[in-house]
């Protein structure tokens, strides 16, 4: 049985929803990282950077959100989460490590230098500067998505799933979104599936 640990509304979710758009059975942890139960040692025994989500498959442990997300859409091929062309699967990366290093690092760098890190080290004038270098990405985002539906071929994927958590993020942190992503990221927000990994999520609350 595939485990995930994880929390309500981090990048835990992306995963919960590419896990009921797969139909995989699963179970779901709730780690809380409010209480700091992710630094105990129970968990770092599961992975040792205190880090969530992590997917449990077989006894073997996986990090990092956009991995577990494709090694789900190569574990559950029927899904179609993932290309099989050649050119689409290439597009595929090319845009799920687009969104990963050059749209949601910026987030994470301003919600750093906002509220999670020491306040030796903080440098406040890094949020404006990373709310800028979003926007001048997701620019180049929306111009890609502006005459398709989806960010990678023909199809919905897991990159989709990656990229839409991130507009996500981006909304609730009121960084502005233009129209094109606004309507990508409302349309494929609609999905049953993203709905059903919602209430999983609140449901372990």
């Amino acid at each position: 049985m595939i485990k995930l640990y994880g929390f309500p509304q981090t990048r835990s979710s992306r995963v919960t929803w590419a896990l009921e758009e797969a139909g995989a059975e699963y179970e779901y942890e709730l780690v809380n990282l409010r209480a700091g139960e992710h630094k105990q040692p129970t968990f770092l025994a599961i992975n040792p950077f205190g880090k969530i989500p992590t997917l449990v498959d077989d006894g073997h442990a996986i990090s990092e959100s956009a991995a577990i997300c494709t090694y789900i859409a190569e574990k559950f091929p029927a899904a179609k989460l993932i290309p099989n062309d050649t050119k689409s699967r290439a597009e595929y990366f090319q845009w799920l490590f687009f969104v990963v290093s050059e749209l949601e690092v910026h987030l994470w760098t301003a919600a750093k230098h906002d509220r999670l890190l020491p306040e030796d080290k903080k440098v406040p004038a890094e949020v404006s500067t990373s709310f800028w270098e979003f926007e001048k990405a997701a620019a180049v985002l929306s111009a890609h998505l502006k005459d398709q539906r989806y960010i990678a071929g023909d199809q919905f994927s897991a990159a989709d799933i990656v990229c839409v958590s991130v507009l996500h993020w981006a909304q609730h942190q009121k960084v502005p979104l233009d129209d094109t992503l606004l309507h990508y990221m409302n349309k494929l927000s609609e999905r049953p599936a993203l709905t059903r990994a919602r209430k999983r999520e609140a449901d372990a609350t």
